[in-house]
């Protein structure tokens, strides 16, 4: 990885060799694992990975903006979004030091 984001292929490309699959097996797990995860989600349940993070639906209610090229007052509708709340063996491979004063504490 040259660049600093994994694509899918660099991604199914390492689900095959840690997994001892080929590429169009690691693609076929990847693309169930999405696609699963996007039907519960739709569905409004939650998707829990424990040590990982859940996956769930957010209401977003409607409210007032602004449009940035003109300011005018605008009415943005109320919404569901997809959203993710990352585990905390999750955060602490990515921040261990932030693991470390929560533990602290």
């Amino acid at each position: 990885m040259g660049n600093d984001t994994m694509n899918r292929p660099e991604l199914v490309e390492l689900i095959a060799s840690k997994n001892e699959l080929s590429k169009s097996a690691a693609n076929r797990v990847l693309d169930t694992l999405i696609e699963t995860i996007q039907n519960t989600v739709k569905k409004g349940e939650a998707v829990q990975l424990i040590g990982f993070g859940t996956f769930k639906a957010s209401k977003r209610a409607a409210r007032t903006g602004k449009n940035p090229a003109t300011g005018a007052a605008i009415k943005i509708p109320a919404s569901t979004v997809p959203k993710f709340v990352a585990g905390a063996k999750f955060k602490a491979v990515v921040d261990p030091k932030a693991a470390k004063r929560k533990a602290a504490k």
